[in-house]
């Protein structure tokens, strides 16, 4: 049976997409119609606010509703899950309670600081947030995204696996920032083997090479699903923090 390919952006409502000026209408002005637009140009999309707040099922149906048969959303994963440092305040308030009093009083937490079972909590409350999209099989993958200092250690592997178990029934694709996860052979290997384990996918990137914040460019399919990050290959302004999207990513 042959493979679908699913093509689209990081964002439909990106605002350099919808700033640029060549590609909305000017008279499509508000997310949802910009999305229905989007979706008959694309048959993908991703995500991008689920990384910054837990979703809620009301806007996953919004969205899923919006798009016709045939299109797929890939959802990221929320910061905190993901080992990045995450906004108190992105913690819905009702759970602040049950955090540790150091936690309450920085604007940023991190997974290893919450307690398990508010943790365990907020995961339910993400995979809840889904079943819009699991039940009209708008959801194509959940993507977890790591930082660059999440390394290839046991702990990290174990969080890996840990990650995976609240996530049983959807597709799981993960990208690391971190070149030791495939610097060689061997760790390349290991690597492989784990995400074929889990049954995750692994996110392959085409980006500049060799420089010290780039991804090598590595290549497997290790679950049903796969996928690759087309990020172009500026390598003079790769590394430029004071440059636009547009900017780092003027490939075309």
């Amino acid at each position: 049976m042959p493979a679908e390919l699913y093509v689209g952006t990081s964002s439909w409502a990106e605002k350099a997409l919808v700033d640029c000026g060549r590609f909305y209408p000017e008279d499509i002005k508000d997310t949802p119609a910009r999305l229905q637009f989007y979706s008959r140009h694309f048959n993908f999309a991703e995500i991008d606010s689920t990384y910054y707040a837990l979703p809620s099922k009301k806007n996953i149906q919004r969205w899923s509703d919006s798009v016709p048969q045939g299109f797929r959303f890939t959802v990221k994963a929320f910061a905190l899950f993901t080992q990045h440092p995450t906004r108190l305040s992105s913690i819905p308030k009702s759970f602040h309670p049950g955090l540790p009093e150091n936690v309450r009083k920085k604007a940023r937490t991190y997974y290893k600081d919450v307690p398990a079972e508010v943790r365990d909590e907020l995961w339910g409350i993400f995979r809840g947030a889904l079943k819009p999209m699991r039940e009209a099989g708008t959801l194509g993958a959940v993507l977890i995204d790591f930082p660059p200092w999440f390394v290839p250690s046991t702990a990290n592997r174990e969080y890996l696996a840990h990650a995976r178990e609240f996530l049983p029934d959807d597709n799981v694709i993960v990208e690391f920032r971190n070149r030791l996860w495939v610097d060689g052979e061997t760790d390349a290997a290991s690597t492989f083997d784990l995400l074929r384990e889990l049954n995750c996918g692994f996110v392959c990137v085409d980006e500049p090479a060799g420089l010290k914040t780039s991804f090598p460019p590595a290549v497997a399919a290790t679950a049903a699903t796969a996928a690759v990050r087309f990020r172009g290959r500026n390598a003079k302004r790769w590394e430029d923090k004071k440059a636009s999207t547009l900017e780092r990513f003027d490939w075309l």
